[in-house]
């Protein structure tokens, strides 16, 4: 398989780096298959913007153009080859007519995207409203 890389060991430090590493992070496992996305939150705490399906944690941050970029939403009724040729069009658009020219022709919008990725991923997904939640829930 050309197209693919298998990183051995993958574990905080290598996941340090990576996300510290990335302009955009890249997450569009099939629908409704994500099971929680913490790659996703903790690269939106270092800087990068998420390129994702509409599952697992994003629905409850991301804004299309605002703070990450989203595909749109394929029918999970579907055979598989349709959901997987919808998502790879979406994708290869999205990249193209939306990622591509932000981050090489408009900089500044680039930045404050990336900046409000930062700022609201915290909100939602730190230890303290975990631990917040936790405890309200369970009246402890």
């Amino acid at each position: 398989m050309s197209n693919c890389a298998v990183l051995n060991g993958y574990e905080l430090n290598l996941s340090s780096l990576l996300k510290k590493g990335s302009d955009v992070w890249l997450n569009n496992p099939r629908r409704p298959r994500e099971a929680s996305g913490t790659s996703g939150m903790t690269a939106s705490m270092n800087g990068s913007i998420n390129l994702s399906i509409n599952d697992g944690w994003i629905p409850e941050y991301s804004i299309h153009g605002v703070n990450s970029f989203l595909l749109p939403i394929a029918d999970t009724n579907w055979p598989i080859d349709e959901q997987d040729n919808f998502d790879a069009t979406n994708l290869l658009d999205v990249l193209e007519n939306e990622v591509l020219p932000m981050y090489y022709d408009r900089k500044e919008d680039w930045l404050t995207l990336m900046k409000k990725a930062m700022h609201d991923v915290v909100p939602f997904f730190d230890s303290e409203r975990m631990a917040d939640e936790y405890y309200g829930l369970y009246n402890l």
